[in-house]
């Protein structure tokens, strides 16, 4: 009896972690970016990026970046084909338009499923544009 109790928790057990595995690998919570030496930039969100160029900003972003949105736009902001590659993103105010939209709102398909969560209240304006500082420092024509 005892062997047979056994083999049923053994094949409980493992018919568990193969869809745990699977939600983890879904359930990603955004990483906190520490955006301490930049200028901050108060409630009114800007319509261009006030961190252009900027060292401090660039490198902020680039970590801000790794952490949180290089699993679905690639290493280096070079996509896999998951998500755009934003290496090809317009520079300026056009970019940052487009940008500032997505990463604060997100995306969805024409039937409502989400293809990019909106980080509006997750991360601040002022992450936000540091990521976009990084972004737009490695930019391809």
């Amino acid at each position: 009896m005892i062997p047979t109790r056994f083999a049923i928790l053994v094949a409980a057990a493992l018919a568990v972690v193969p869809a745990a595995h699977v939600f983890a690998h879904g359930d990603v919570t955004p990483q906190p970016i520490d955006t301490a030496g930049l200028e901050p930039l108060g409630e009114e969100w800007r319509k261009e990026n006030p961190y252009r160029e900027n060292p401090k900003a660039i490198e902020i972003g680039a970590s801000g970046y790794n952490q949180n949105c290089a699993r679905c736009h690639g290493l280096e902001v070079i996509s896999g084909g998951l998500a755009p590659d934003l290496r090809y993103l317009e520079k300026g105010e056009q970019g940052d338009t487009w940008f500032l939209e997505r990463i604060r709102h997100g995306a969805k398909k024409s039937d409502g499923t989400t293809i990019m969560p909106g980080f509006e209240g997750t991360f601040s304006q002022e992450a936000m544009w540091a990521i976009r500082a990084y972004v737009e420092s490695v930019h391809v024509d």
